[in-house]
Parts: C-alpha cells; sequence; structure tokens
C-alpha cells in the first residue's frame, strides 16, 4: 500500500512539511538521507555553526543542534525517519515509486526537499578553516563576531559575489573581491555598486591558492595574480565563496522541469512541479533567498498544498 506523503531531504524545508503533513494525520514518511551530496543529514545547516537569524534562538544555535530539535519534532508527530539517500524516482504513473538501491517505496504524493549544496574551492587549508573563517554564506555568517571589524574576502565574479561583499562591508573593516578574470560577468548595476563602495577593492586576475591560520582560526590567504604569476599572501579574517550552488536534482531531471541551472520550477507563489502530486520546497526551488527560514516556509506551503492535493483525489 502506497504511503500518501513521502519527503525526500531532511533539512528544514523537509523537515517544517513533516511537522505539517504529521499534525495532519498524513502519516508522513521522510528519507534524510545518508551523507548524499558529501553533506550529512540536514544539509546546509549542518555545516554552519552559529545560526543567529532562526527565530526563537535569542543566543544564537549550533547548526547541527538546530537540525536535531528539527528532526525531534518530526519524529515527536509521527514522521517515519529513513536514513537512507534516494537514488532513483518514477513520477510517472501514481503511486509515485522512489527507489534505495534495491529497495522501493509508493507514494500518493511526494515532496522534494534536497536542498542545494554550496560549490567549495577545495583549496589547500580549506577543511582546516572551514566555519573557522571559511564560509559560503555571507548573508548567513556576515555578522558572526569573528568577521567583525577585520578585512574579509569574497571569492566571485558575478551578481551573488558583489551582493555578498556588499553585505560584508557592514561588519568588516574591508573587503576584497577577488576574481579570476580581468571583467566581471555580474550586471553593469551591480557592478557599478561595487566600483563605488569604498571599503570594497576588486583584485583582478587573482586566485586563491591556500587558507593559513593558527587555533583561532583564518588569518590570512595566499593569492596569485595569474597574469604577473606573482603570489603574496593577504590578511584576512574571513573568507567567503560566492562560486554558486548547485541543486540536488540529478535524480528528478527525466521528470521534473529544472531552469538552466538545475533548480526545479515551481509555479509562482506555490510549491507545485510540473508533475501533479510532486511538490518542491527549499533550497532545491529557490536559488534567490537560499535561507533556512524561507525554505522552512515553502516547506509549510508544500505540506499544506500536498494535504489540499490529495483530498481533491478522493
Amino acid at each position: 500500500m502506497a504511503d500518501k506523503i513521502v519527503i525526500i531531504g531532511s533539512g528544514p524545508a523537509g523537515h517544517t512539511a513533516a511537522i505539517y503533513a504529521a499534525r495532519a494525520n498524513l502519516n508522513p514518511v521522510m528519507f534524510e538521507g545518508f551523507m548524499a551530496g558529501g553533506i550529512a543529514a540536514g544539509g546546509q545547516l549542518t555545516t554552519t555553526t552559529e545560526v543567529e537569524n532562526f527565530p526563537g534562538f535569542p543566543d544564537g544555535v549550533d547548526g547541527t543542534e538546530l537540525t536535531n530539535l528539527f528532526r525531534k519534532q518530526s519524529e515527536k508527530y509521527g514522521t517515519i525517519i529513513h536514513t537512507e539517500t534516494v537514488t532513483k524516482v518514477d513520477f510517472s504513473t501514481r503511486p509515485f515509486k522512489i527507489y534505495r538501491d534495491d529497495e522501493v517505496t509508493e507514494a500518493e504524493a511526494v515532496i522534494i526537499a534536497t536542498g542545494a549544496t554550496a560549490k567549495r574551492m577545495n583549496v589547500k587549508g580549506e577543511h582546516d578553516y572551514w566555519q573557522r573563517g571559511i564560509s559560503a554564506c555571507a548573508v548567513c555568517d556576515g555578522a558572526l563576531p569573528i568577521f567583525r571589524n577585520k578585512e574579509l574576502a569574497v571569492i566571485g565574479g558575478g551578481d551573488s559575489a558583489i551582493e555578498e561583499a556588499n553585505h560584508l562591508t557592514k561588519f568588516g573593516s574591508k573587503v576584497y573581491l577577488i576574481h579570476r578574470r580581468d571583467q566581471l560577468r555580474a550586471s553593469q548595476i551591480m557592478q557599478k555598486r561595487a566600483m563605488e563602495n569604498p571599503k570594497i577593492e576588486i583584485l583582478w586576475n587573482t586566485v586563491v591558492e591556500e587558507a593559513k591560520g593558527g587555533a583561532g582560526g583564518l588569518q590570512s590567504i595566499m593569492i596569485k595574480d595569474v597574469v604577473k604569476n606573482e603570489t603574496k599572501e593577504l590578511p584576512v579574517g574571513g573568507l567567503f565563496y560566492a562560486i554558486g550552488h548547485k541543486p540536488n536534482t540529478d535524480i528528478f531531471k527525466d521528470f521534473l522541469d529544472l531552469d538552466e541551472t538545475g533548480y526545479i520550477i515551481t509555479k509562482p507563489g506555490t510549491t507545485y512541479t510540473n508533475i501533479p502530486g510532486v511538490f518542491a520546497a527549499g533550497d532545491v526551488q529557490d536559488k534567490n533567498y537560499r535561507q533556512a527560514i524561507t525554505a522552512a516556509g515553502t516547506g509549510c506551503m508544500a505540506a499544506l498544498e500536498a494535504e489540499r492535493w490529495l483530498e481533491a483525489q478522493e
């Protein structure tokens, strides 16, 4: 017998959907993933040490602790959680089929909340200083005390990189925008904004080769001018990657409409995908905000829309 709702993914979107679906007596089943995309169950939040912008935690909360609280609440209301990674789906007919290696589960409705994984540079020292001075989200982490009044660096050349650099000028004493080419790919208005900001310095034709520091975290980066072939050490207290995210949608591409960068396309203002009964919530369909609280909001939407859709099928 098919389950009413299966949720694929376990970040704030997935767990919010699970809580709402469980309280609606829909007996949701969640596949939270086992190191899916190289990240623990709970998603991107598990790679963040201090979360200060999620309501209800005035003193901040550890990212992993927050995802554990999400999980406990989902289970409390009856969500069945499997620590398995979905490897294949079949949305061609209902009930939908969800595969984990050789096992298959059938579902009347599916909520996809597999998120997006921040692209990393894999520079030397990155592992040692990840979340100890290196981050992939300036909006999430820029206001943390470890970055205040320090010189900071952002890697990237698009609109997101400039947005992050501008955001960081509120907290850091100076922001270096590091770009490997001699011109930015950002829109003209964003380029103008960066060039006119006195706290932003653009380092052209430059790549980061190494992150260095000590017990207190990141202290400097080794950068190379690829035209002059010169390497130097740049003292910074924070390094932010703004080179994009990869939505975790590979297993859905044969069935769902995706945009040019792989994000699931949903009907504007909803979580409906192109397949009736399949919904998408969180960063897997949001390349604009990418925040825990917005992901949770769309998780709520997905559960409510799935509930109404299921009622209409009866």
